[in-house]
């Protein structure tokens, strides 16, 4: 009887699975080391493979009867009887002393605390499910936890950021959109006038700059922490790029400028000056009062050299509507993209019908969801291709 290289990892797999099921903790990795020693031995020698098993999937002496007994079982289930039964009764080891108890204490009952440490704990077999990750990912932000926030943090430090680039009118030496008369001519000298080779150029690319505008009112609390983070890990890695185009604004009431802050490489000491910086934190929320001040004070600063602007909120504003959409009409027309990033739209059946949406939404460029993970990855793949993506993605 022959045995394949898939019917073998099956096997493995199959009883790693089952000693799970037995509560022994067995990692994916043990199990990788176990397919490996199988193939130095005989599967059907039932001593070798028994040792192999136990040297490699038992890390605990208290699962060695619970070990012995899923062996038996798979052992059999493999159509094979014969099994020597001394490896499955071997004597178990004399326990160990304490060294602070006294003598004639050695055999002493332990204490409930240690007996309730040495009951077996549940073990969830998660070989087939999806990691930890991806579920992370997909869940929004209003809905995690403390230790899931933390966790999410830790991911948006380790995104892929590629800024977006624009054309510049300067030129560079390699390339191909232009001919460059002035060096083919100038190599032409060196063949007796004779142009062999036609020199190119084409223009230069620069990044774009970008400007973040961020909603920090009272229906944007569950949010606002967690977008102040994607802002300073995108700040600080457009830093080490050499890209230092990078503004960012809060507002609910007022308008405040945060760039320097969030440039700090510490995030914890960044958000708490930023918390001591802004004075309308979960307030209200007048959007056209803000973007009036944006675009009277920092538009002429900030929106240069086709700069692109992030407005992050939920829409729900207190102010006059036909000042929102006149301030945003006048945003438009004084950037390169406008894109407005709302986390509900990532909710089931969310219908744009606020006053204030009902104003912005004919002036923006891009309506994006920004709830969790994924959706701030997006962000970023819409980013770096927006100058390859002409039209809108409203």
């Amino acid at each position: 009887m022959t045995v394949s290289t898939s019917q073998l990892l099956s096997h493995v797999v199959a009883f790693a699975r089952s000693l799970r099921h037995a509560g022994i903790v067995v990692t994916p990795g043990q199990t990788a080391t176990f397919a490996r020693a199988l193939g130095e031995i005989s599967i059907f020698d039932p001593e070798a493979f028994f040792y192999a098993a136990q040297s490699t999937l038992l890390t605990r002496q208290e699962d060695r009867a619970k070990f012995a007994e899923a062996f038996r079982q798979f052992w059999q289930y493999l159509g094979l009887e014969r099994f020597p039964t001394e490896l499955l009764h071997q004597t178990p080891l004399p326990p160990k002393k304490d060294p602070k108890a006294r003598p004639g204490e050695v055999g002493r009952e332990p204490r409930s605390s240690e007996q309730s440490s040495k009951q077996p704990q549940p073990v969830v077999d998660r070989a087939l499910t999806f990691s930890e990750t991806e579920v992370l990912k997909q869940k929004r932000f209003d809905q995690m936890s403390e230790a899931e926030l933390e966790a999410a943090r830790r991911l948006l430090y380790g995104f892929v950021w590629n800024p977006p680039e624009r054309r510049t009118r300067r030129l560079k030496a390699r390339g191909k959109e232009q001919l460059d008369l002035r060096k083919s001519f100038r190599r032409a000298l060196k063949h007796q006038g004779e142009l062999v080779v036609l020199e190119q150029r084409s223009r230069k690319h620069k990044p774009r700059p970008i400007v973040a505008l961020a909603d920090v009112s009272g229906s944007m609390e569950r949010y606002a922490r967690m977008l102040l983070h994607f802002l300073h890990a995108f700040s600080l890695e457009q830093t080490r790029q050499g890209v230092r185009q990078i503004e960012s604004f809060t507002f609910g009431t007022r308008l405040t400028r945060i760039t320097r802050t969030l440039k700090k490489r510490s995030v914890d000491a960044a958000l708490s000056e930023v918390g001591q910086q802004v004075k309308d934190w979960s307030g209200g929320t007048r959007i056209g009062a803000c973007l009036h001040s944006f675009n009277q004070s920092w538009a002429k600063r900030v929106l240069g050299r086709g700069a692109i602007v992030l407005v992050i909120s939920d829409g729900w504003d207190q102010g006059d509507p036909e000042l929102l959409a006149f301030e945003m009409e006048r945003l438009q027309k004084s950037c390169h993209r406008l894109i407005w990033l709302n986390p509900l739209l990532g909710t089931p059946g969310y219908q744009p019908l606020t006053r204030g949406l009902v104003a912005a939404l004919p002036f923006i460029d891009d309506f994006l969801p920004v709830h969790n993970l994924n959706s701030l990855e997006m962000l970023v793949e819409v980013l770096q291709g927006l100058e390859r993506r002409p039209g809108s993605t409203r």
